[in-house]
């Protein structure tokens, strides 16, 4: 999992190496880091916990369907993010949420292609899940409870990302 999140940083810092002069370093950064943080959730998310399962069967699965109870099959119970595995499935988004922020501030139609981002990491956390459930061989669990706490931590990075904004400026060369 480390060697692939590794790995994936090499075509980022390529596109960054190619888009600096072009765009500036602050933009270019952003733009490689924030797929770099995207390619990273991919590999923490869909490659198994533990290790190779070996063959696991649809109907062999622990859970068969995805989980909409709220809390699901987390142990932690039932409240926004309250640690463990729930506070790791926010604060992975949080860097994609506030670099998604400094990629899309450079235009001036920011004010709503934010919004239309945060939808998109939303949507990032569905495809997620469902592959999840689709992919019995990841033998891992498809709960809606990761999606909030997914788009809550994207949420919290968009703020971090505005905070950043005055003193970043991806706009400028």
């Amino acid at each position: 999992m480390l060697v692939g999140i590794a790995l994936a940083g090499v075509p980022c810092l390529a596109l960054v190496a190619v888009l600096r002069r072009r765009t500036g370093p602050r933009w270019a950064w952003s733009l490689g880091l924030l797929l770099w943080s995207l390619a990273t959730i991919g590999f923490l998310t869909l490659i198994p916990a533990d290790g190779a399962p070996g063959v696991v069967y649809a109907d062999e699965r622990y859970y068969n369907s995805c989980s909409f109870d709220y809390g699901g099959p987390a142990p932690e119970g039932f409240w926004i993010v309250s640690g463990g595995q729930r506070l790791l499935n926010a604060v992975v988004f949080v860097p994609s949420g506030a670099l998604l922020v400094l990629v899309l501030a450079r235009w001036r139609s920011a004010r709503w292609t934010i919004p239309v981002g945060l939808l998109g990491l939303g949507l990032v956390s569905v495809a997620i899940e469902a592959t999840q459930q689709v992919l019995a061989r990841l033998d891992r669990s498809c709960d809606v409870t990761d999606v909030v706490d997914n788009l809550s931590g994207a949420a919290i990075g968009v703020l971090v990302g505005l905070a950043l904004l005055p003193v970043v400026r991806p706009w400028r060369r």
